[in-house]
């Protein structure tokens, strides 16, 4: 994933509200969302090169999605893949925290990533680019390649435009939420972050949603998460010269 928009613990009907867009190389083999055929648990996409994924639920309720965190000083070409760390999560046993735990002792070995974790009691955050687990707290947040909440353009216009949809709605449209995935305005300048890529590259990947002829949003997601548990998890998918598709799958 390249930007989690989500409210969390902060509507009358839904304890998450979730709006993602996975931005990845167009030749890079993906699996849609469904089901996972040698696992049926898991409710997630699949990254078809490292079976790994990057934003999944399973039928008890956990949920784990990921960010890269864009530090060109960090890559580590060799890591394990960031994926796996999802996947795993999703299979386990493990409380959020717990998991978190085992993932801080080997987190020196992967390429820079941000983690959520959750079950249907907790929602937990961890960078191996930080030392600290932290709890999610109710509220409006954004997450994408730097820290939880960190005010990028694109997470910023994000949060705003997220907390317009929900904030005072009874009633969510999950359309509402594609449309505000689909921005592809690009910000000023002057605004733009600098993490070593470039002032050409950062334009590029400054949108929420990203265009360009190798890399781009290849996928954009809407999870809702009622009080009592039940998952509405609808996936679009956006590749250059393929037909579009839609999955939208139930976790009751």
């Amino acid at each position: 994933m390249c930007l989690i928009l989500f409210s969390y613990k902060n509507h009358p009907r839904y304890r998450l509200v979730l709006a993602a867009n996975r931005d990845e190389f167009y030749e890079r083999p993906t699996r849609p969302l469904g089901f996972w055929p040698e696992n049926p648990g898991i409710l997630a996409g699949r990254d078809e090169q490292s079976q790994g994924t990057w934003l999944g639920f399973n039928r008890s309720g956990r949920f784990a999605a990921l960010t890269n965190f864009r530090n060109l000083a960090v890559l580590k070409k060799n890591g394990p893949t960031r994926g796996n760390l999802v996947r795993d999560f999703l299979e386990s046993d493990l409380g959020p925290r717990q998991y978190l735990e085992a993932v801080k002792q080997k987190a020196s070995e992967y390429s820079g990533f941000n983690l959520l974790v959750g079950d249907t009691d907790d929602l937990l955050y961890f960078s191996n680019m930080d030392s600290a687990i932290q709890t999610v707290g109710p509220g409006f947040h954004g997450l994408s390649n730097a820290f939880l909440d960190t005010p990028w353009p694109k997470v910023k216009r994000g949060k705003r435009a997220l907390v317009a949809l929900v904030q005072d709605r009874q009633s969510l449209d999950a359309e509402d939420f594609f449309d505000l995935l689909a921005d592809r305005r690009r910000p000023e300048d002057h605004e733009l972050p600098d993490t070593g890529v470039g002032l050409e590259l950062e334009r590029v990947l400054s949108p929420i949603f990203i265009e360009s002829p190798g890399y781009g949003t290849r996928s954009s997601a809407v999870i809702l998460v009622d009080r009592d548990g039940g998952v509405r998890f609808e996936e679009r998918t956006h590749d250059p010269g393929a037909d579009p598709s839609c999955q939208v799958f139930q976790i009751n």
